[in-house]
Order: C-alpha cells, then sequence, then structure tokens
C-alpha cells in the first residue's frame, strides 16, 4: 500500500503551483497592472500610459501573461483599426483588490522605510 502525498498548496514549497501564480500577481508591472484595471478597462496604449514607465513588451508580456492565469480579459473587436480592451475577470479583481491592500500600505510606510533605510546607511557609514 503507497502512502497519500501531501499535495496540499503551500507557496513555501519549490514544487507548490501558487509559487508561480504568486510571482505573477506580484511581479512589478503585474501588480500595477491589476491596480490599473481595477478601476476600468484600457486599451494597451491607454493602459501604457497609465502605468508609467511600462515598456511596450513588459506590458504585453504581462498582459498575456495576467491572461494566461485567468485574471485579464483581452477583448478585440473586429473594426478598423483593431481595438483591443482589457479589464479584470471576477478572479482579477479579487487578486487586485488583495495587492492593491498592500500598494495602499506601502504608499503609507515608504517615509518610515526611507528613514530605516538612512539610519542603516548612516551605522554602516559610522562603522
Amino acid at each position: 500500500m503507497t502512502e497519500a502525498i501531501d499535495l496540499a498548496p503551500d507557496v513555501k514549497r519549490a514544487d507548490c503551483p501558487s509559487r508561480g501564480v504568486l510571482e505573477h500577481v506580484t511581479s512589478r508591472w503585474g501588480v500595477l497592472v491589476l491596480i490599473a484595471l481595477l478601476e476600468r478597462s484600457y486599451r494597451f496604449s491607454e493602459l501604457r500610459r497609465e502605468v508609467g514607465g511600462v515598456s511596450e513588451k513588459m506590458l504585453a508580456q504581462t498582459l498575456q501573461t495576467l491572461e494566461r492565469d485567468g485574471f485579464v480579459d483581452r477583448d478585440a473587436k473586429p473594426v478598423i483599426p483593431p481595438r483591443v480592451d482589457y479589464s479584470l475577470t471576477s478572479l482579477g479583481c479579487e487578486a487586485a483588490e488583495q495587492v492593491g491592500v498592500l500598494a495602499c500600505w506601502t504608499e503609507r510606510r515608504t517615509p518610515r522605510v526611507l528613514a530605516a533605510r538612512e539610519d542603516y546607511d548612516q551605522a554602516r557609514r559610522d562603522s
């Protein structure tokens, strides 16, 4: 008789599939795209302007990854010129709300983090 293998999700385990999902949701551009799309749907060029600093290539890759994971819906309209709108799925809304909380916390606590960095750097210079 073989023992059952514990396949319960555990993001700390190297082979856990949730680790890849976490990586996509919390990537630099993934977080920002999810937060932007929580506001409304965007066309590609609008979203690129909304998410400052993202290259066209990185935005395309991020959107494709989030679409594959079921977080983003890509709606291509058969018109000339082509129109493609990106929006969140219900799963994407859940993820965006979660990373949005982290982003808000980060914005509120950045002054404290910057002060801690300065203290750390000063202590290093003094030693």
